[in-house]
């Protein structure tokens, strides 16, 4: 895989570089409540446009039906963009068309433009090979080279991600190569002990990233909204918990093989519970009280693991020489049932290992709750994607930039 230092050293004064990030921010109107992605690429950008190339920001938002909405624009990002490299950056209203050509060829050496959202447009997501291409081919028309840095899309197959690098030469920009360089430290040659914490709401989700840590890991902490599938597979009354029932004995199946193979499964021991589900915009005061694993009450759900559990996984989690955190440990975005999110976050800043935080709503609530950043080994910007490496499958977008 060619990375940006290479294509640096090249030289790219004046060549029109596309680089395709993740500036899939979360949004509340067009407010942008965590920047952490487009901070993420922000030294790929400033790099090239440092080196006089005319840098042209690509990325999708949201989920919009392959034609314009406004509610998914990227217009805020590339605004917060230009903040944070402290320069203008141009905007053009559309992916493929005049707006985005007129943008790229207004750009002057050392000037950076972005273009709308990318699934504004069906190619990109298109399952025909063909439209897709077609699409990629459009896009390949307004650059010169191709550097891959949004490591949040690398496992979607979609045109911009896998089609597109294999029509421009093509490079892995700081990102990428960062993310992969520490998913490598997590499969390859492991430090250990190597914990892992998986939280959540859906234990589907991490099925198959658990299929595989019970054959690397030393011991796997549960815990969110898929811990209750675990404890009802226990036998355990579980309430209106968030439960999947269907997955119950696949993860029976698991605690089994966790045993057989020597590896710690550890689940939660007490748990906060609640006869309602918080109001996450007002944030108001709501009651709850905790209880033993073992016996949630048949009319209350679980939101928050117990201050034994905290205790409980800190201990755990102390003595890890490698930890890889996806998940969080309730609904961390309530103060009422933050605290077992905090306390995992906590142990791994008190933690001499090396940790990963593993993106997503983990990389979120370390910012929400006012960890600093600095203070962990590697915050992933791509929860998704990371879960399909430490699963063992052929990223699309990796795949391209290694061809």
């Amino acid at each position: 895989m060619k990375t940006i230092d290479e294509l640096l050293a090249d030289g790219v004064s004046g060549k029109r570089v596309f680089v395709r990030a993740d500036l899939n921010v979360p949004l509340d109107g067009t407010t942008i409540t965590d920047d952490g992605r487009i901070r993420a690429v922000l030294p790929t950008v400033k790099a090239l446009a440092d080196a006089g190339a005319k840098v042209i920001v690509a990325s999708h938002l949201g989920r919009p039906k392959g034609a314009p909405d406004p509610a998914f624009s990227l217009l805020p990002a590339a605004e917060r963009l230009g903040e944070l490299l402290g320069a203008p950056v141009a905007f053009a209203q559309d992916t493929v068309g005049p707006a985005a050509h007129d943008a790229v060829d207004g750009l002057q050496p050392g000037q950076v433009a972005v273009i709308e959202n990318l699934r504004f447009n069906a190619g990109e997501t298109a399952k025909d090979d063909t439209e897709r291409g077609e699409f990629a081919d459009r896009l390949a028309a307004l650059a010169d080279v191709y550097v891959g840095d949004g490591f949040g899309a690398v496992h979607r197959g979609h045109a911009s991600v896998y089609d597109l690098p294999k029509r421009l030469p093509h490079y892995a920009g700081y990102l990428i190569a960062t993310e992969v360089g520490v998913l490598k430290k997590l499969t390859e040659d492991v430090k250990r002990p190597y914990v892992v914490a998986l939280g959540g709401a859906k234990v589907s989700d991490k099925l198959a990233v658990i299929d595989e840590l019970l054959g690397k890991a030393d011991r796997l902490l549960i815990g969110g909204g898929m811990a209750y599938t675990f404890l009802k597979a226990k036998g355990y009354e579980v309430g209106i918990s968030l439960l999947q029932e269907d997955q119950v004995p696949t993860v029976t199946e698991y605690m089994e093989r966790a045993e057989k193979q020597g590896v710690e499964l550890v689940l939660p021991v007490d748990v906060v519970v609640s006869r309602e589900f918080p109001d996450l915009k007002a944030k108001k005061p709501t009651e709850h009280t905790t209880v033993d694993a073992d016996k949630i009450p048949a009319d209350q759900e679980g939101l928050d693991i117990g201050p034994k559990t905290r205790e409980l996984y800190a201990s755990k989690l102390a003595d890890a020489a490698t930890v890889f955190w996806n998940g969080p440990m309730g609904v961390f975005e309530h103060p009422d049932y933050a605290e077992g999110t905090s306390a995992v976050a906590r142990a791994l800043v008190d933690s001499d290992g090396f940790s990963v935080v593993g993106g997503g709503d983990s990389a979120a609530a370390v910012r929400t709750l006012g960890f600093d950043e600095n203070a962990f080994g590697h915050i992933s910007t791509g929860g998704g994607a990371s879960l399909e490496y430490l699963e063992g499958k052929t990223l699309p977008g990796l795949a391209a930039l290694e061809d």
